[in-house]
């Protein structure tokens, strides 16, 4: 029982060493998300973490802010979104057959 106990314990070790170099790897990530034709582009990290607006000249209407202010949201939500189903891909593999709502 306890040579058992010892060689779930390293198994354990090992996925969560396995994790641990996911996310690391999904951290390290870029992820790019375009809005209005390519007017407004984000990029972001893994992290979730802005990294860069790209505004396109041609898209600054001084008589139109909430269009841009639009086309900025649309981007930065799709960029996170992407980052949110990469996350869930990827670190789902290490979840599945585990019932732990909410984990990631």
């Amino acid at each position: 029982m306890k040579g058992n106990m010892n060689n779930m314990m390293k198994q354990m070790q090992k996925m969560q060493k396995k994790m641990m170099k996911a996310q690391d790897e999904l951290h390290e990530m870029s992820f790019e998300a375009t809005a209005g034709g390519g007017m407004v582009t984000v990029r972001a990290n893994g992290k979730k973490e802005i990294i860069d607006v790209e505004i396109k000249e041609e898209v600054v209407d001084p008589d139109d802010i909430e269009m841009l202010q639009d086309l900025i949201v649309a981007a930065t939500n799709d960029v996170l979104n992407q980052i949110d189903e990469k996350t869930n891909a990827t670190m789902g593999q290490f979840t599945k057959g585990l019932n732990m709502p909410g984990m990631f």
